[in-house]
């Protein structure tokens, strides 16, 4: 997992790395994305004193980020490598053991434990298909999970016997699910996801749920551990419902099944208190909306009582966990930022920390996770505007931070600086939170390009966190302009549903160049160099937005959707769009997609654009960029298109894409400033070195 830019050394209470040799550079550079650290996944022991974690790095030679599983004292101390090449791990119930899954000698998935006095590591399983949700039983001679298992399919025609030696094309591949491709994966054999239980000491694991369905974890044991709760919709037509599951039980010895929820709508995520007299889960409604609430709820074990414990918290819930018997954890967004809140049983509500992020590098979304102990410690995800995240604790009234994961590198840099800015919107006055990041030097009484990024979903966030390309880009002299416009999350569910049926529109657009107005008005904004960019969602915003304006230099549209009437019948969340974010489907009424494309505006649009998306994106197909690219070409209007071999529609979950993605943007931006000294050749070299005629991926 080690990067060859660094070597692992341990500083006194916290985590640090061997510095860099020297560079002549001191700002944030495209290589130091393969420098760069995260804590992630905290979990407590039994008794409170220690914490485990996934510290998640950048190998620049395999260019995959990897994690490996990290111990450190509650009151802080010398942090130890525990179990390299993991991502997971869980506590047993006596602290004495932690499981995990991996891979064995054979390359097959695995499922390990590991002896926390003697390090003595045991294989417990070999499997088929990963295993995921690991959780021991209360006695800790048990460990359940889910894997997924093949479904049994027959051919639909019979073929004629091959001659022996005949070189016949692959037989074909018979498609009869709704749920036939996904991003990242391609198309699917059919497989269902199964709660297994197998000894903890290692033997054969056995399958509990049966029936062609998904059951989904977390899981959690009763008490008595002689049942598991899971989640999962066995409702006959499944796989056209979009928000709807219950929580079962399945009797482990017998494999018996019983509903334990049957609302409309969506539970999960179960957890059974201490002592077993309750059950917590999450709750949503299946509205035909964009978004919708996300609650706590609670019910006794019997089944009786119950109760929304959060309907007085206008956010979105998530991660629950017990604290006692008493009151229940949860994270919640709140204007950008990542919280962690507390609920009693009489549905009291309270924020008990702040700060959670730093978990996703490229762009500044909201991130984070956390985990409590029965005695009150919390432990966190710490993330700033110049960090990502470390590990940080809270035991009694003191919080401390247990790691420094980046020190190495970014104590030697001058990083952009992120500043909060408020305005209202042109459109109708509505209050829009944005941040702007300076560039390193900045100096206010000079004059600087502006780039406006646009966040995607378009129900997600940012806020004031870390992010390398917004780094990238104030390292290359401009200040970036990012904002929550109306339909962003972490603001209630009004806010979110202001863009109901209208993405993208005339609304959202006015919301984004009302904030380039109030950037220009802080008179340090060269408004002859505006550049705008933004990936998935904020790629049609992208798109779209130069559809109505040409006050834009040029433009980069990162995997966006051109065109909804090809988009929902292509790409692989067709079933989830066309139910919650159109009012019709597509035949019933086509004039209402149009008007929602970035194809429909592309006769008024003179920006220099260009397109970046994955080859093989499932979410917002490349045949999208490919048909803006055309229609831009046979208008005469410059535009490139930037295809990612290999990539799925998350283009930087590699690093050297991240830094393909930002060179990328750069240089197509830099081929437009109008700022450049006469005597600088950037008009045909950006920034980054990259001449215009040779800007591609990797």
């Amino acid at each position: 997992m080690r990067s060859l830019f660094r070597a692992w050394v341990l500083a006194g209470p916290l985590i640090a790395a061997a510095p860099l040799a020297a560079q002549d550079d001191t700002t944030f550079s495209a290589e130091d994305v393969f420098a760069l650290e995260y804590a992630d996944d905290p979990r407590i022991s039994p008794d409170g004193r220690t914490v485990l974690f996934v510290r998640r790095s950048n190998d620049i030679m395999s260019d995959r980020t990897e994690g490996a599983i990290w111990m450190v004292p509650v009151v802080g101390g010398e942090p130890r490598l525990v179990v390299d090449g993991a991502s997971h791990a869980e506590w047993s119930p006596d602290g004495r053991r932690i499981v995990y899954s991996g891979r064995d000698s054979n390359d097959r998935a695995a499922i390990y434990t590991r002896w926390m006095d003697s390090g003595q590591v045991q294989q417990v399983a070999s499997l088929d298909s990963g295993a995921s949700s690991l959780a021991w039983s209360p006695d800790g001679q048990w460990i359940a999970f889910t894997s997924n298992v093949d479904a049994e399919r027959k051919p639909l025609a019979k073929m004629p016997k091959k001659p022996e030696g005949a070189k016949w094309s692959a037989a074909v591949k018979v498609i009869d699910h709704a749920q036939f491709r996904r991003d990242g994966r391609g198309f699917l054999d059919p497989a269902f996801r199964h709660v297994f239980v197998v000894p903890a000491n290692g033997g054969t694991p056995r399958k509990l749920t049966q029936g062609d369905f998904d059951h989904e974890g977390p899981l959690s044991w009763s008490r008595d551990g002689r049942s598991i709760y899971f989640s999962a919709n066995r409702n006959e037509g499944w796989e056209l419902q979009t928000v709807e599951s219950d929580i079962y039980t399945v009797d482990v010895g017998r494999g018996a099944l019983s509903q334990f929820t049957s609302g409309s709508g969506a539970e999960g995520n179960p957890q059974v208190s201490p002592d077993g007299g309750r059950v917590a889960f999450v709750c949503m409604p299946n509205v035909k909306r964009p978004v919708w609430q996300i609650d706590v709820c609670v019910k006794n074990a019997d089944g009786s009582g119950a109760r929304n414990l959060t309907q007085s918290l206008d956010r979105e819930v998530g991660d629950i966990r017990w604290g006692g018997n008493r009151a229940i954890y949860f994270t919640f967004e709140d204007r950008g930022e990542k919280k962690i809140g507390r609920v009693s049983l009489d549905g009291r509500v309270t924020t008990v920390a702040e700060g959670l992020g730093g978990t996703t590098l490229g762009r500044p979304y909201t991130s984070g996770t956390y985990d409590v102990a029965a005695n009150g410690t919390l432990a966190w995800t710490a993330g700033t505007s110049q960090r990502p995240a470390d590990l940080a604790v809270r035991s009694g009234n003191r919080s401390r931070q247990l790691t420094a994961l980046n020190e190495d590198l970014l104590a030697h840099r001058t990083l952009g600086e992120v500043h909060e800015i408020t305005y209202n919107s042109s459109f109708d006055g509505t209050e829009i939170q944005g941040w702007y990041v300076t560039p390193p030097g900045f100096d206010p009484g000079k004059k600087y390009p502006l780039i406006l990024e646009i966040h995607g979903g378009p129900h997600a966030a940012y806020g004031p966190h870390f992010s390398a390309e917004v780094q990238r880009y104030a390292a290359e002299g401009y200040v970036v302009f990012y904002d929550n416009h109306r339909g962003s999350t972490s603001y209630g569910e009004d806010f979110a549903l202001l863009l109901e049926h209208k993405y993208s529109s005339e609304e959202d657009a006015a919301d984004h160049m009302s904030g380039v107005d109030a950037m220009i008005a802080k008179g340090f904004i060269d408004e002859d160099n505006l550049f705008v960019t933004g990936g998935s969602a904020g790629g049609i915003a992208t798109a779209y937005l130069v559809g109505l304006t040409d006050r834009f230099n040029a433009a980069v549209a990162a995997k966006p959707v051109i065109n909804w009437l090809s988009k929902t019948l292509t790409a692989d969340s067709y079933i989830f769009q066309t139910y919650h974010q159109f009012p019709a489907l597509p035949w019933e009424d086509p004039m209402h997609y149009w008007k929602r494309s970035p194809l429909s505006l592309v006769g008024n649009v003179t920006t220099p654009t260009m397109l970046l998306t994955g080859e093989e994106d499932h979410r917002t197909p490349i045949t999208e960029s490919e048909q803006f690219y055309q229609a831009l070409k046979l208008r005469g209007v410059d535009t490139m298109l930037i295809r990612v071999p290999g990539s799925s529609h998350g283009i930087a979950s590699r690093p050297s894409r991240l830094i393909a993605k930002t060179e990328n943007i750069l240089a197509w931006f830099d081929r437009y400033r109008t700022d450049k000294d006469e005597s600088d050749d950037s008009d045909a070299k950006g920034e980054s070195g990259v001449t215009a005629d040779e800007v591609s991926t990797p």
